[in-house]
């Protein structure tokens, strides 16, 4: 079924699955390659307010510059030491970052690259975000410092070819894997992220940890009086939107806007919201040849986001968290958690509905034909506002109002050519 082929849930290390928010906030957000003074700005006059629990951080190391394609998303993960120094900001941003983020209740959830390298075809030299030396074909990384003797041999000298293969990305061509001492005893975990710059939880890049040595379920190394841990999987977060977005249209929206609401909706796992950057797609002999375009920038010197007067971003970025529809959906989340998955419906084929126990419930048209139905809701008799179609702003609903009988039924009618074929309601959407 093409509805169910939206879906796309997050997954978990259950030994590390607490992600530490603060109590009734249930999402976060994945501010991809943002600016540390941009992303202190949006805590304060967005996300704090809206309710979000934290912030996916593209990685704060320094790393090598690429100039060939220029400048992509993906050279943020070709670490070549631990500085806190790239073109999202330095140290002393960082610090003020997580500070201004955490006064309102917004966590920093760092993607930490700490046990592998830069590829080794990358040369030498100090073509990197801080001017530090190193030799990627030596594996000399003196800003670490590693050196040859504390990689592993055999694990790192083949490319990846395809992505959906799982031995090829576990096995990890082209990168410089390490089993050195400085990663087992904790001094590389030192290295600022946490532990030096406050109450920072960290979100691991697990892609990589296959070949470590005694990796295990040992956490011991990690400074737990310092910083928090919550570990997830870089490459299983591969289309989530790394790399940015396209311009989409209308009908590419609409399903994001759905697929997103769903996750939202479903008391599965721990929802993570990705907020991207527009690039022109540009199709060569089948091959979109501007996959690996990074953020919006002025000779390479990333973009401002911008905020517009219709609270949308400008200068580039998508702000996908933004959308009305994605915002309302975390504060769905929020409203219905702990609450059990209920009142399931389904037309056998992509229309369907359910709800989370008595506080939330929400329907999808995703046919060819429109949705005319009365379902069992689950929630309070009374005036719902939709808040997918619009606000409920002083009392009143700027969308679609949804009534709820005595007996818990509602009716909905969804048409297919809607903007946003599926509606929401909960218990703080109430008239």
């Amino acid at each position: 079924m093409k509805f169910f082929l939206l879906l796309s849930f997050i997954g978990f290390c259950w030994a590390q699955y607490n992600p530490h928010t603060q109590p009734g906030r249930t999402s976060i957000v994945h501010l991809f390659e943002w600016r540390w003074v941009d992303i202190a700005k949006e805590c304060e006059r967005y996300l704090g307010p809206k309710g979000f629990g934290g912030v996916q951080v593209s990685p704060p190391n320094e790393n090598i510059v690429v100039n060939d394609p220029p400048r992509p998303w993906w050279e943020r993960y070709q670490p070549i030491s631990y500085k806190i120094c790239t073109r999202s900001g330095n140290e002393d941003e960082f610090r003020d970052m997580v500070k201004r983020c955490n006064d309102v209740g917004v966590r920093i959830y760092v993607d930490a690259v700490i046990n592998h390298m830069c590829g080794l075809d990358r040369g030498a030299g100090t073509s990197s975000t801080c001017g530090t030396y190193y030799n990627a074909n030596n594996r000399e990384f003196p800003g670490v410092p590693y050196s040859s003797s504390d990689f592993n041999d055999g694990k790192c000298n083949r490319d990846i070819y395809n992505y959906h293969d799982a031995y090829e990305v576990i096995d990890l061509g082209g990168e410089a894997i390490t089993s050195s001492e400085y990663f087992e005893n904790g001094r590389v975990t030192e290295f600022k992220y946490g532990a030096k710059l406050g109450t920072v939880i960290r979100k691991w890049s697990g892609e990589k940890m296959t070949y470590l040595k005694n990796w295990g379920e040992d956490w011991s190394f990690v400074p737990t009086n310092r910083a928090l841990v919550f570990v997830d999987n870089h490459d299983n977060q591969r289309g989530h939107g790394a790399g940015g977005a396209s311009i989409l249209t209308f009908w590419d929206a609409r399903m994001y806007k759905m697929a997103v609401g769903f996750m939202l909706a479903h008391p599965y796992g721990f929802t993570r919201i990705m907020s991207s950057y527009y690039w022109e797609r540009n199709i060569q002999n089948g091959q979109d040849v501007n996959d690996w375009i990074g953020p919006p920038n002025d000779n390479g010197v990333t973009k401002e986001v911008t905020i517009n007067p219709d609270t949308t971003c400008g200068n580039g970025w998508v702000c996908e968290h933004r959308w009305r529809q994605i915002r309302n959906m975390v504060a769905f989340r929020n409203v219905v958690d702990g609450q059990p998955f209920s009142n399931w419906w389904d037309n056998g084929s992509n229309q369907v509905a359910f709800g989370r126990g008595n506080k939330g419930f929400i329907v999808f048209n995703n046919d060819d034909w429109a949705l005319l139905i009365t379902l069992q809701t689950g929630l309070p008799a009374g005036t719902y506002c939709d808040v997918i179609s619009g606000d409920k702003i002083d009392g009143n609903c700027t969308g679609i109002k949804v009534y709820v009988e005595n007996d818990g039924t509602a009716q909905f009618s969804i048409s297919n050519c809607a903007e946003d074929p599926f509606i929401a309601i909960h218990a703080e959407s109430k008239l």
